[in-house]
């Protein structure tokens, strides 16, 4: 049986995506709730934590919109 490369990888890519996606849908929920945390029980700890996952972020973001160090 021969498999068709394109469709193979159009696959690929779409399950890929929807993985992405639901992440997303994931860390939207979660920053709804403002990640869980009670106002007045947030300290720097939780800070920390964003920053964390902000720069984590910003690794992506600059790579797929080719910003930062993934800048031509």
């Amino acid at each position: 049986m021969t498999t068709n490369a394109p469709e193979t990888a159009l696959g690929a890519f779409i399950a890929k995506k929807a993985e992405i996606d639901e992440m997303l849908a994931r860390l939207r929920a979660l920053s709804d709730e403002h990640f869980n945390v009670h106002p007045d029980e947030i300290h720097w700890g939780h800070v920390g934590d964003l920053g964390y996952y902000a720069e984590q972020l910003r690794i992506i973001t600059d790579s797929a919109f080719h910003e930062g160090e993934h800048a031509a």
